[in-house]
């Protein structure tokens, strides 16, 4: 028998674990979800065949598992909204809002749950993300295991012994995309300015960059090795990679994951209780 699961946000992320969750095989009728807008919810129904309404409490009463998937700013609304329905059960609760503690969950919730948070990012959408993942003291292993078997539907999880950490992996993995698309719009830009078409920049730096991360992934080598098997002593490469030196790439990047960190810990305080 499926585990119940319960999601409260029917929003991008939600789908995409829904849909990496269906794909794997688990039961569509131990899956509901608590979404406002209409248009979300006959799409789920429609795309997934799943049961989408409208009462948080509803929908988390019956659930083994309540994964949270709404915007920070309403997670407090929405804590309220499903406690009663948690009173005298024990479902582990799943967050992947962005910056919502786990001390701010259990005062919203009530003391006692087996809390997770979740930093899952956008490539998720795909089935290609990483999510890490932190627990407090009253999840058991069951629990984390539970968790990551969601997670884990739109790709690989990273579990996070100190939660304080997690602000570093909101930076290097809930931020990251967007650094590598930064890059590669440059690489674009100057591929264009020797001469390149457009498209051509478009296709050849992107499946670069794909082919890149797969290698890195796959090939159990370090991406110092594979950094170094591409660049010959005099070549192109080095030609580049020396020019990136100079100009403090290495520092610049240090640089920008610390200023994220440090925002991502600024956005968890504004919060509030």
């Amino acid at each position: 028998m499926s585990t119940q699961i319960a999601f409260i946000g029917g929003g991008n992320m939600a789908r995409s674990l829904i849909g990496g969750l269906v794909a794997r095989g688990h039961d569509r009728a131990a899956i509901v979800v608590s979404e406002p807008q209409q248009g979300l919810r006959d799409a789920l129904t429609r795309d997934f065949g799943i049961v989408a309404g409208t009462d948080n409490a509803a929908a988390a009463a019956a659930a083994d598992t309540i994964v949270l998937a709404v915007k920070p700013q309403v997670m407090h609304a929405v804590c309220t909204s499903i406690q009663p329905a948690l009173e005298g059960r024990r479902p582990r609760i799943v967050s992947i809002a962005a910056g919502v503690r786990i001390a701010q969950l259990q005062r919203w919730l009530g003391a006692g749950l087996p809390l997770i948070r979740a930093m899952p990012n956008t490539p998720a959408l795909i089935g290609a993300g990483i999510t890490g993942l932190t627990a407090n003291t009253h999840a058991t292993a069951a629990d984390r295991n539970a968790a990551q078997t969601v997670l884990q539907a739109a790709g690989p999880a990273v579990w996070i012994d100190d939660e304080r950490l997690m602000d570093a992996v909101t930076a290097v993995s809930g931020s990251g995309p967007a650094y590598f698309f930064l890059l590669m719009e440059a690489m674009q830009a100057a591929a264009i300015r020797q001469g390149l078409a457009p498209d051509a920049a478009r296709t050849l730096v992107v499946h670069t960059a794909l082919g890149a991360a797969r290698m890195a992934a796959e090939s159990g080598e370090s991406t110092t090795t594979l950094r170094e098997r591409v660049t010959s002593p005099g070549g192109t490469t080095q030609a580049a990679l020396e020019t990136f030196a100079a100009g403090g790439l290495n520092a610049l990047v240090d640089a920008a994951i610390d200023r994220a960190t440090v925002r991502g810990r600024e956005l968890s305080d504004l919060i509030g209780d």
